[in-house]
């Protein structure tokens, strides 16, 4: 696969005019709602963007949706803010990173939050079946371990997207799997001079293949590697052009 387009694009973002703090903070806001968004609702989230807005912004409660749903918006928006200043530290990823995202990100559940899952778990529909729970902190590790080293071999955007892969097939966590490991994503982009990418519930069909395709491909992650340079293509353009206008 060739980046040779989005690395001229980030080159191209970083060559411009740094936006004021408070550009930032609009945008990075903006940002956040519309992830919080697609990201709980790609796990089955009821709430609408609109809704979202209000519990972010606002401090809302919208009568006929359960706690749940709330309390894991705000842990999203809580857990990304995190994840910005781990990045902006240029922090390295490791399982207390990892598992102090997941416990923003499950804030609603104390028992679990921040902890390796003791049961098996299955995923529906997928083609992959999760390790037993007593591989887990095994396989995190190598995980981890094998990450620079896959950092050396490819592009980094393949390289973060076969962490993310992995990541979700170890399915870590009793829940939060897929947000906690969206965020580390983030991180990652974000740690590497790109901007953060916003995978839509819109597209989540389009993104659950990407792991049957892992699965069925001899463990190549370029698919999911596709589909994260044309959102980070999108983003690295569009803040080109507010910068350029």
């Amino acid at each position: 696969m060739d980046f040779t387009k989005i690395d001229e694009l980030r080159r191209k973002l970083q060559a411009l005019r740094p936006l004021t703090q408070t550009e930032i903070q609009r945008l990075r806001e903006e940002f956040v709602i519309e992830d919080t968004y697609n990201s709980n609702a790609i796990e089955g989230s009821s709430l609408t963007l609109r809704e979202t807005a209000l519990i972010l912004k606002e401090g809302i409660t919208i009568g006929e949706k359960p706690l749940k749903e709330h309390l894991e918006a705000i842990g999203h928006r809580d857990a990304f803010a995190y994840m910005a200043g781990l990045a902006d530290t240029n922090a390295a990823l490791t399982e207390r990173v990892i598992k102090e995202v997941h416990s923003l990100v499950l804030m609603h559940d104390p028992l679990h939050k921040g902890v390796y899952r003791s049961i098996p778990v299955t995923i529906a529909g997928a083609v992959h079946a999760p390790p037993p729970p007593y591989l887990v902190p095994e396989q995190i590790a190598q995980l981890l371990a094998d990450y620079p080293a896959m950092q050396q071999r490819r592009h980094i955007i393949e390289a973060i997207a076969e962490f993310h892969l992995r990541f979700e097939g170890i399915h870590p966590f009793i829940d939060g799997n897929g947000r906690t490991g969206r965020l580390l994503l983030n991180l990652e982009l974000i740690k590497a001079g790109f901007l953060p990418v916003n995978i839509k519930f819109a597209d989540r069909r389009k993104y659950y293949e990407c792991f049957d395709h892992y699965c069925a491909n001899g463990h190549t992650a370029q698919t999911l590697a596709a589909l994260i340079a044309d959102y980070e293509t999108q983003e690295l353009e569009r803040y080109i052009a507010m910068l350029t206008a």
